[in-house]
């Protein structure tokens, strides 16, 4: 214990961090205290900006600071591909392998029992009213569906579940290529690999 209850609390919010355990957050929590004056005002005030001018995209539910995120307003983009990730960071990944132009939609997580999140903890009715939206509107009809989740058990369920309230929606269903190593998180996947999983996406 550092019986010093300002530090302790520090360390016990850093800790909650995904990555970061006790050890790393303690070392920190003295980063920050020996960082110059200014830098703790500096980085309270970055968190207390992100928090309120980032916000999800009502469309895709990525973050932005706009109406809606660039991927969204980007009028280049095809509506009939729609590539469905976990989280928003996973959009930069794809992206920068220069394979994708279609829309992204945003789940924010995956289906995982053991940690207590369902199917109404995820984004999952806001992807059904968009596909049944664009059956509504054949300009904007969504034709495909490109699962780009973890290749492990959580992205595996969440997969079934969602192909199983899609099929009849008459919209082809895909699944990033297993170039993508399983058990491993998309994160650290590098660029010509998710360039040829995205080309070399099956049918489910």
């Amino acid at each position: 214990m550092l019986n010093i209850p300002a530090l302790e609390k520090l360390v016990f919010e850093l800790g909650k961090l995904p990555g970061i355990g006790p050890k790393t957050a303690q070392r920190l929590a003295y980063h920050i205290l020996r960082a110059r004056n200014d830098y703790s005002e500096n980085l309270s005030e970055a968190l207390l900006r992100v928090k309120a001018e980032v916000h999800t995209c009502p469309r895709c539910y990525n973050f932005t600071d706009r109406e809606l995120c660039h991927y969204c307003r980007d009028v280049h983009r095809s509506d009939e591909i729609l590539c469905l990730v976990e989280e928003p960071s996973d959009i930069s990944r794809i992206e920068a392998s220069g394979g994708f132009r279609g829309r992204y939609h945003v789940l924010h997580g995956v289906i995982s029992p053991l940690d207590g999140i369902g199917p109404q903890d995820l984004k999952i009715q806001e992807l059904m009213d968009r596909v049944e939206r664009g059956l509504q509107n054949e300009a904007s009809r969504i034709r495909e569906i490109i699962f780009a989740l973890d290749a492990d058990l959580e992205g595996d369920t969440t997969i079934l579940y969602i192909s199983k309230l899609l099929q009849d929606k008459n919209v082809k269903l895909t699944r990033i290529a297993r170039g993508v190593p399983i058990g491993s998180d998309i994160d650290f996947v590098d660029d010509r690999t998710m360039e040829r999983a995205i080309a070399n996406r099956v049918q489910l």
